[in-house]
């Protein structure tokens, strides 16, 4: 072929409808070749059957379908290093263009980087385009250029600044024709990287009338199960986030607001990429965790003693989902009760969420433990009795994740609350308010 074409490369974005990249590539005059790449760098160390592997192979052999049927073309899907890949695209192909969109990830800016200055070199220019979110950045800033390290304040500006601005979209039906025409190009099953089909699947979203208008109620009581799941959607762009604030504008704006704590800890970690394994709050790297090996295992299987803090471990081993009143009441089991590094759990959750995010994962951990952007004060402890009191007064979820919580099987608490409670004040106090308010030598 010696037509100059285009390259659109898939990430975060795995869609066809309204994705800015992508729109931009077929805007551009050239035949449009569509990739995806399975990068080793980011696949080790995940589970053979990990689900997220699955569903993202599922929905790329979807859009090969559809381009197949619909627009006599394809999508490459390959296995490799990015460099790598595209150094046998270029000697494939007569590439002008490679266009994506932005990732925000620390590893992910750093691979971009290469690839731009690696395809520069080569006479190929490099095209990145805000997709991801709605407000990036620097695009929402205080009055003096600093970065919002408070929600409300942020919130405010952002919501501000949608409201003064026209509704942006980018239909790609129209130009999907533009697409390179009938290539043989390359395709993997999951044996080929390495994976198996996993037996977790990924629900589909659902997000109606009646769930928005009764969220900011029912979005606390896990047993209600009226959460949207759009986690692992968002995170991996089969849906467009603006269609999807959009669609939750006229019916609750305490959804919205949980779109924008999203967008919120993106740019925390797009300008502090350094919180990724360091405390927000630089003070909070000297509390002195205990890390029992122990005491985290018995948190990892659900087994702690504490009905509701197990129910919602439990939950996530079984479906790799967790309501989000349960992330805050396990997280801060773990950092409070337990004196078990934010970190250790972090890295859990990101190999157990099927939604896993890093900006909101990090940000929501360090929220929990104290140290990070807008936090809860180091002495607020939740209680899990009171937290059942509150949440799931009739047992109901506990019952549907914990039924042996009531037999002699059911193991006694790991630590009590009260003596709990006290030694966390303790260490939190002499590493942040007895060190910080020492005399400097």
């Amino acid at each position: 072929m010696s037509i100059p074409l285009s390259v659109f490369w898939f990430r975060r974005d795995l869609r066809l409808d309204d994705n800015a990249g992508l729109a931009h590539a077929l805007s551009a005059g050239r035949p449009v070749l569509p990739i995806f790449i399975f990068d080793p760098a980011i696949l080790s160390g995940l589970s053979p059957d990990d689900a997220r592997v699955t569903f993202i192979h599922d929905t790329l052999l979807a859009l090969r379908t559809e381009l197949e049927c619909n627009y006599s073309s394809s999508l490459a899907i390959y296995f490799g290093s990015p460099l790598q890949i595209f150094d046998q695209i270029l000697n494939s192909y007569p590439v002008a263009a490679v266009y994506c969109n932005h990732d925000y990830e620390p590893d992910a800016r750093k691979r971009d980087d290469a690839v731009c200055k690696w395809l520069h070199g080569r006479s190929v220019a490099f095209h990145s385009y805000k997709d991801h979110v709605i407000f990036e950045r620097n695009e929402i800033l205080k009055e003096n250029g600093d970065v919002y390290e408070v929600y409300t304040p942020y919130m405010r500006k952002w919501r501000k600044i949608q409201n003064q601005t026209a509704p942006l979209t980018f239909s790609t039906t129209a130009k999907l024709a533009n697409m390179v025409k009938q290539l043989p190009l390359p395709s993997l099953t999951l044996t080929d990287i390495g994976f198996v089909r996993s037996a977790m699947t990924i629900p589909p979203y659902k997000l109606n009338i009646e769930l928005l208008q009764h969220y900011a109620h029912d979005r606390d009581f896990p047993a209600l199960q009226h959460t949207s799941l759009l986690g692992p959607h968002l995170r991996f762009g089969t849906v467009s986030i603006r269609q999807i604030f959009k669609q939750s504008l006229d019916y609750s704006n305490t959804f919205g607001n949980e779109l924008i704590w999203r967008e919120f800890f993106s740019q925390i970690l797009w300008h502090y990429p350094r919180t990724q394994h360091s405390c927000f709050k630089m003070q909070y790297n000297r509390i002195q965790w205990r890390n029992d090996e122990t005491e985290f295992k018995r948190w990892c299987e659900g087994t702690t003693g504490y009905p509701l803090v197990d129910a919602g471990m439990r939950q996530l081993n079984a479906t790799g989902f967790m309501h989000n009143r349960l992330r805050m009441i396990t997280a801060s089991f773990l950092c409070k009760h337990l004196l078990i590094d934010w970190r250790w759990g972090e890295a859990y959750f990101a190999k157990k969420l099927l939604d896993y995010e890093m900006a909101s994962n990090v940000g929501n951990w360090q929220w929990v433990a104290g140290c990070g952007v807008d936090a809860v004060p180091y002495f607020r402890i939740f209680n899990p009795a009171l937290q059942i009191k509150k949440f799931d007064a009739n047992f109901e979820y506990i019952q549907n994740w914990v039924g042996d919580w009531q037999t002699l099987a059911y193991p006694e608490p790991i630590v009590d609350h009260a003596f709990a409670r006290n030694r966390c004040l303790n260490i939190y106090r002499k590493a942040i308010v007895e060190v910080s308010s020492s005399p400097q030598k």
